[in-house]
């Protein structure tokens, strides 16, 4: 996949390794959107792209794996997350829940959340197969359906955080819904992709955007008008405020780099780019008491 153009022929990112594709014809704009302009295009967004995503990437996810990124690096070798026994863990983005399901596997207590039904349609599917339940909901991260101090751990593998545009109150729920000294991680695009195309060949490794653009990557169907896909970008400095506003303490930055012989190319990631430059963060923080 390449970079959208708009019609200046001006490339913009696509970053999500979840959106490797686009509607047949479709305008780029970089511009504010709503929260709920955001949530009415990437819900059904993700239901249309469900079943070609798990036919696509199911095999590398695992029924029951927790992967952290198209790296392929897991919570099993990372530990970002640290012993989830006997722990409440609220998965934010959960897809069809591979994650959750390790997070049981490991003696924990998950539930996950998607705002796709497809996705969640999946996980039910998987649930049965695996004989490993997990609870999950439709909900969106920036209202979480649960009461406050309900969990010990909410984490978010590139599952919500990108889509959202009132962050903020996606962060302010995170806080909300975690018991004192609970743990908050979650894997974003690392955000200086957003500098370059998300070309996974060699022309993914020139930068043509600037990285302080903070304007969201805007997806218009030209045939209805409306806006289709949305992604949010952020830099490292945002993240950094957003987390410390909301009580929490980062110990955690991690900047995964290209394993050795993974010879996956997952949207714009690739050996190629992954060889000079981190595809992924992940952040790991504690909420302060």
């Amino acid at each position: 996949m390449t970079a959208a153009s708009d019609a200046t022929g001006s490339s913009y990112p696509v970053n999500s390794p979840d959106h490797p594709h686009q509607p047949p014809s479709v305008r780029v704009e970089r511009r504010p959107v709503s929260e709920i302009e955001s949530r009415r295009a990437n819900g059904p967004d993700w239901d249309r792209y469900a079943d070609e995503y798990q036919a696509t990437h199911g095999e590398f996810l695992g029924d029951i794996g927790f992967v952290w990124g198209p790296e392929g690096h897991t919570e099993g070798d990372l530990r970002v997350l640290g012993d989830v026994a006997g722990l409440d863990v609220l998965e934010v983005g959960s897809g069809a829940g591979q994650c959750s399901r390790w997070v049981r596997a490991q003696g924990g207590r998950p539930v996950g959340l998607d705002l796709s039904m497809r996705q969640l349609q999946h996980s039910r599917r998987i649930d049965e197969e695996s004989g490993v339940v997990v609870p999950s909901v439709l909900g969106t991260a920036t209202q979480l359906p649960f009461a406050a101090r309900s969990f010990d751990v909410v984490f978010c593998s590139f599952g919500a955080l990108q889509f959202v545009a009132d962050i903020d109150d996606a962060v302010a729920e995170a806080a909300r819904v975690l018991r004192a000294g609970g743990r908050f991680a979650f894997s974003i695009t690392h955000p200086t992709r957003w500098m370059f195309p998300d070309d996974p060949g060699e022309a993914g490794l020139v930068a043509s955007q600037s990285y302080w653009d903070r304007r969201p990557y805007v997806e218009i169907d030209d045939a209805s008008g409306e806006v289709a896909y949305v992604e949010h970008h952020r830099t490292l400095g945002d993240w950094v405020a957003l987390l410390a506003a909301h009580g929490f303490f980062i110990d955690t930055l991690l900047e995964p780099e290209w394993p050795e012989g993974h010879d996956r190319v997952w949207g714009g990631w690739s050996g190629v780019r992954g060889q000079f430059t981190p595809g992924t963060a992940i952040f790991g923080a504690r909420l302060l008491p």
